[in-house]
C-alpha cells in the first residue's frame, strides 16, 4: 500500500508490524491482514483470502440530492455514506439557492473525499461515487426497480406504504432543496416514474430528508 493512507496508518493509527486490520478494496471486497512491514511511504501486509464486504445492504440507493447551501452537502454525503447510501447525484432544480457552474471538477473531487473519508470511517465495502450534477428535467431513473420523491404536500401515500407495494433492490430518492419542489417538478418527477411519498406530519429540512429516508428504507427491508 502507498499514498495517503500510509501516513494515515504510520502516524494516525500508530500501527505497527504484526499488527492486525482489515482491507477493502473499494468496490465490495474485503479481507482480514497483518502488517508485515511499515515504511515512511509503504505498507506491507499479509493477506487472508478476500471475500465480499458484510457491512454492504442489500438494497442498493441512490441519492439525488437537489443543490443545498454551501456546506450542506457535505454533511449529507457524510452521513448518508454511514448509513447505507451507494451513490449520489447532485441535482439542479427550481429553487436552488446554489447554483453551480462548469467546470464541476474541484467540488465534485471535494465532495468524493468526503465520501471516501466516511466510507473508511463506517467500514463500507465501497466506496460511493458522487456524479456530474444534471438538472431536474434530465433526470433518468431507467436503472432503478423504485423512484421515491418525499414531498411535503403529500398527503395520501406513505413512504412505508410505497415499499410495500414496490420495492425491489435498486431505489432511487430524489430530495427537493430548501424550498421544496414546485408543483410542476413533482408532476415532472411521477411522469418519469418516481412516486411522492410523505415522510411524515413534520416538515424536515433538506439535509436530514436523505438522512431519514434512507434510514427509513433500511430499516423496512431489514438491511
Amino acid at each position: 500500500m502507498r499514498g495517503d493512507d500510509v501516513k494515515h496508518i504510520a502516524k494516525v493509527l500508530r500501527l505497527h508490524a504484526g499488527d492486525r486490520v482489515q482491507l477493502c478494496d473499494g468496490s465490495g471486497r474485503e479481507c482480514e491482514a497483518s502488517i508485515r512491514s511499515v515504511s515512511s511511504d509503504a505498507v506491507v501486509f499479509d493477506t487472508e483470502p478476500w471475500q465480499d464486504a458484510q457491512t454492504e445492504p442489500r438494497t442498493k440507493i441512490t441519492l439525488f440530492q437537489c443543490l443545498p447551501k454551501a456546506g450542506k452537502m457535505e454533511t449529507i454525503i457524510q452521513k448518508c455514506v454511514e448509513i447505507g447510501v451507494c451513490g449520489f447525484v447532485p441535482v439542479q432544480s427550481e429553487r436552488c439557492v446554489v447554483v453551480l457552474k462548469p467546470p464541476y471538477e474541484g467540488r465534485i473531487e471535494r465532495w468524493q473525499r468526503v465520501s471516501e473519508e466516511a466510507a473508511k470511517q463506517s467500514r463500507r465495502g465501497v466506496i460511493p461515487k458522487v456524479a456530474l450534477p444534471v438538472t431536474l428535467d434530465k433526470l433518468d431513473f431507467s436503472g432503478f426497480d423504485t423512484v421515491l420523491a418525499p414531498y411535503e404536500n403529500e398527503r395520501t401515500v406513505s413512504l412505508k406504504t410505497a415499499l410495500r407495494v414496490s420495492c425491489g433492490t435498486r431505489i432511487a430518492v430524489v430530495i427537493g432543496p430548501e424550498g421544496g419542489f414546485s408543483d410542476a417538478e413533482i408532476a415532472c418527477l411521477v411522469e418519469k416514474g418516481a412516486v411522492s411519498v410523505s415522510l411524515g406530519p413534520r416538515i424536515l429540512r433538506t439535509e436530514t430528508a436523505g438522512m431519514a429516508t434512507a434510514a427509513q428504507i433500511l430499516y423496512e427491508v431489514e438491511l
